[in-house]
């Protein structure tokens, strides 16, 4: 057996970002830097950059499905990422296709916002995303407005952040990371919150305009770790400290939210 036909896959559904920084565009190039090998199944098409989103063209669900389905009848798949899925005929198709083909360790980012605030997930979606999408997931990495929306719960504090975590807990998911980003404090916390308890990951706040596509990058750094037979703490470890480096690493590229360093430790570097 050659080296080559060890590699582990995984598979990216999600919205294009022109602009290179988050979506399909940063989960593939996670995936490059985990030694895993990536393959997709675009959402939607947006025109975006640094700055912000100018439009948004979303995809028929069929034809989303019909790229999941090609993958996942020729591609063995260790990880499933899920992100930007627009509205909520989309986000049925997504939580079908996850469970007609039994597809693995779904790792769910709730996608609702971009970083220059632009609306990602029609409204009337995200009770598709509670009801069909959350009870598929192995794990959901919600942000504090991503888990306000989910959870019912204002957020403003760690103590509210777990609280919230645990209503998101109730709808399904195996897990739930409540990424402590938008909080106050010099300490970013996050909070993997299972049935069996409550484990924190601390780092220090980095202050760097270089932040776009930080959630896409968590989640598919995760997604990659679970691709690699890691244990869902172990990723969410390997996955924070990746996105700290990256952030630190940030690259000098537009006028707006600037992209992480997706490669600062080289190809397949973990």
């Amino acid at each position: 057996m050659t080296a080559h036909s060890l590699i582990r896959a995984a598979l990216t559904i999600a919205g294009s970002d022109s602009g290179g920084g988050a979506g399909i565009q940063a989960d593939l190039k996670t995936f490059a830097a985990f030694g895993v090998y990536g393959t997709s199944a675009i959402t939607a098409i947006t025109a975006q950059n640094t700055t912000g989103v100018t439009g948004v063209v979303a995809l028929e669900a069929d034809f989303v499905t019909a790229q999941i389905e090609a993958v996942a009848s020729d591609i063995e798949l260790g990880a499933v990422k899920t992100g930007m899925l627009a509205n909520a005929a989309i986000v049925e198709a997504v939580a079908a296709a996850i469970l007609a083909l039994d597809l693995p360790r779904v790792v769910v980012d709730p996608v609702m916002v971009a970083k220059s605030g632009d609306t990602l997930l029609d409204e009337d979606a995200v009770g598709a995303v509670r009801r069909e999408l959350l009870p598929r997931a192995l794990v959901v990495t919600p942000n504090v407005p991503e888990a306000e929306v989910l959870s019912g719960r204002r957020v403003t504090t760690l103590d509210e952040a777990l609280e919230a975590a645990r209503a998101i807990l109730d709808l399904g998911p195996g897990a739930v990371v409540m990424k402590g980003g938008h909080l106050a404090g010099p300490e970013v916390v996050d909070l993997l919150v299972t049935s069996r308890g409550v484990e924190r990951f601390s780092a220090p706040r980095i202050a760097s305009r270089h932040t776009h596509g930080t959630g896409c990058t968590f989640a598919s750094a995760v997604a990659a770790g679970l691709a690699l037979d890691q244990p869902l703490p172990e990723a969410v470890r390997a996955a924070k400290a990746y996105v700290q480096g990256a952030i630190e690493h940030g690259l000098d590229i537009g006028r707006g939210h600037g992209p992480v360093g997706h490669f600062w430790r080289g190809i397949g570097g973990r």
